[in-house]
């Protein structure tokens, strides 16, 4: 994968600017205990758009010019709507529509005037974070000699490595993965890296210019500007990056406080980071007692460890297990409290999560095959990534969810906005309220509408913000298949053409997805019902298929035959009916019941 942008002539130089009356902090120990700085990953796992035109490796040739036309074409909130963002970057209003959209799913904080479909009005510095971050690269899967997952997982060699030139671009993600995936931990580092190198610009941007006042004095920070750094990092202990900083502290709310030097919040910001870097390398330095132990890794809703685990789960593991072998729980490290849920590994499995299962706002499906993945629990992101011959069930995500580098896997989802990237052959059953997103190479995608529901649905879906009665599941929006965040699936100098777009599941092949109601709670008003509206074509071939059984069962009830034939009758039917299971895939919802 690319290296991050070049680095480029920052404005803001802290060694230029004028000595401070009050010195900066000095940098944090490096110590657990004390608050880090972090990358939101809500915009670089969910907030990445492949627009080549913003993809660029120095951001700010495109924004600093753009800024002042943003400022003046903006009401006086500092406020613009999709139609003049169209004008100023000259794109399509589908596009700018589709940035807003993007943008409001990702935020770190509630935009009212944005709304939470991104069809207002947005603040344009948070347009102008959102556009520069597209330039970020994604960190590249490298080969480890030395990491145990290649000597105890995977052999040194391998029969097909001379073939790798001739892959697909999802099997060369593939085999690159068997090789060594960056852990969360390095993508992190990777992140923070970039906000180093470009924090400079980014306050270039940001920064307001002071009237008589010449060099690095002229470029300052408001304390309204300085919260919307938020959108791009935060601190441990769930503190917000306005919190953390020693700036603006104790301002009286009647009363705008001074605006800061721009370069004494970079030096704060730098070291902050570097305090960080420093405390993830000494982390990987010191023993690993998980890789000591081999503990399996089954990452279900634990913190976010950010540690390599070396063994995949048991297989058959049983249904609405909780995956407590091994766990290792952070949550008394504040380094590790913006926890997310991990699924991951299983195969010939069933793994079900509840709403007291999910730790944190976001919940991550990787590498699984073969398996049935219930999360009957409302989240606000949702990853599906490297999974396989699985049918995985998403119940209610409120912001985004993204499905990458999957094959033949079934995924039912209700959530406000999806993205698809290089998958072949999947289905997808979707209750969506914005337009499926599909970007990169993908193969013979099919879509349908929602077809499931379980007792907490209709809670999950009102308390997720997720509209039943608004579903855009056959309007897919399609990109192009080059995604310039990513240089593995597609080298440089690949040309882009537009990706191949989904087509719609045919209504004779469209059945309802029935969830087992052991696995759900009883509530005092369940859902009854899929709460998404059917088309007239699918509920048209519902009903025809409620005849034909209704028909078929009054004729087997009224033939009139001896105990053999009825025998014959019955190992007939049951052999139709474990044919259908397997060719259908839904012989894994009895992985639970073999579990038992």
């Amino acid at each position: 994968m690319n290296p991050d942008p070049p680095e480029t002539t920052p404005e803001i130089s802290s060694e230029m600017a004028p000595e401070p009356s009050t010195p900066p902090p000095s940098a944090p120990s490096t110590s657990i205990s004390a608050p880090l700085l972090r990358p939101r990953r809500e915009v670089f796992d969910h907030g990445l758009l492949p627009v080549p035109k913003f993809s660029l490796p120095d951001p700010l040739t495109l924004l600093s010019p753009l800024k002042p036309k943003l400022s003046e074409g903006c009401s006086p909130s500092h406020r613009i709507n999709a139609a003049s963002l169209a004008d100023f970057l000259q794109i399509s209003t589908e596009t700018s529509s589709l940035i807003l959209q993007t943008l409001a799913g990702v935020l770190h904080c509630e935009d009212k005037d944005l709304g939470v479909d991104g069809e207002g009005t947005a603040d344009f510095r948070d347009v102008l974070l959102f556009l520069y971050v597209q330039g970020y690269k994604r960190l590249v899967p490298r080969a480890n000699k030395d990491s145990p997952v290649v000597n105890e997982v995977w052999p040194h060699a391998s029969a097909f490595d001379g073939y790798l030139s001739a892959l697909s671009p999802i099997q060369l993600v593939r085999s690159n993965s068997r090789k060594f995936v960056p852990s969360q931990s390095d993508e992190e580092a990777h992140q923070l890296s970039y906000l180093q190198k470009h924090i400079a610009n980014i306050l270039s941007l940001l920064s307001d210019t002071l009237e008589g006042v010449e060099g690095d004095d002229a470029l300052v920070i408001t304390q309204d500007t300085f919260g919307h750094l938020g959108f791009l990092m935060q601190f441990s202990e769930g503190l917000s990056i306005t919190q953390a900083s020693p700036f603006f502290a104790n301002s009286d709310p009647d009363m705008p406080a001074a605006p800061i030097p721009a370069s004494q919040i970079h030096e704060w910001i730098s070291q902050q980071i570097t305090a960080s870097l420093e405390y993830a390398t000494e982390k990987e330095k010191g023993p690993s007692p998980l890789k000591e132990a081999s503990v399996p890794n089954v990452s279900g809703g634990n913190a976010d460890t950010d540690i390599t685990m070396v063994d995949a789960p048991p297989t058959n593991s049983g249904a609405g297990s909780n995956n407590s072998r091994g766990q290792l729980n952070n949550g008394s490290n504040p380094t590790y409290y913006r926890n997310q849920t991990f699924v991951e590994g299983f195969s010939k499995a069933s793994v079900v999560k509840h709403p007291g299962d999910i730790k944190g706002h976001s919940i991550k499906v990787l590498n699984c095959h073969d398996s049935m993945i219930y999360i009957l629990a409302p989240v606000s992101y949702a990853t599906v990534y490297g999974c396989s011959d699985a049918t995985i069930v998403l119940g209610a995500v409120g912001k985004a969810v993204k499905i990458e580098h999957c094959e033949r896997v079934q995924i039912v989802a209700a959530t406000k906005r999806i993205c698809i990237a290089n998958c072949r052959e999947c289905i997808f059953y979707l209750g969506v309220n914005q337009k499926p997103l599909i970007v990169g190479d993908n193969h013979k995608l099919q879509v349908a509408p929602f077809n499931t529901y379980y007792a907490q649905l209709g809670q999950h879906l009102a308390q997720s913000g997720i509209n039943p009665n608004e579903n855009k599941w056959d309007q897919p929006f399609v990109l192009g298949m080059v995604d310039p965040h990513d240089a593995l699936s597609h080298p440089a100098g690949v040309s882009d053409a537009q990706s191949e777009s989904s087509t719609c599941l045919d209504p004779d092949l469209f059945t309802n997805f029935l969830i087992p109601s052991w696995f759900c709670p009883e509530v005092s008003e369940p859902t009854i019902m899929n709460p998404f509206v059917l088309p007239e074509a699918y509920r048209e071939a519902q009903k025809k298929k409620e005849v034909n059984l209704a028909e078929t069962e009054q004729t087997i009830r009224s033939l009139q035959l001896d105990e053999n034939k009825k025998r014959d009758l019955a190992c007939a039917l049951h052999a139709q009916f474990k044919d259908w299971l397997y060719s259908s895939g839904n012989i894994r919802q009895l992985y639970c019941l073999q579990a038992d």
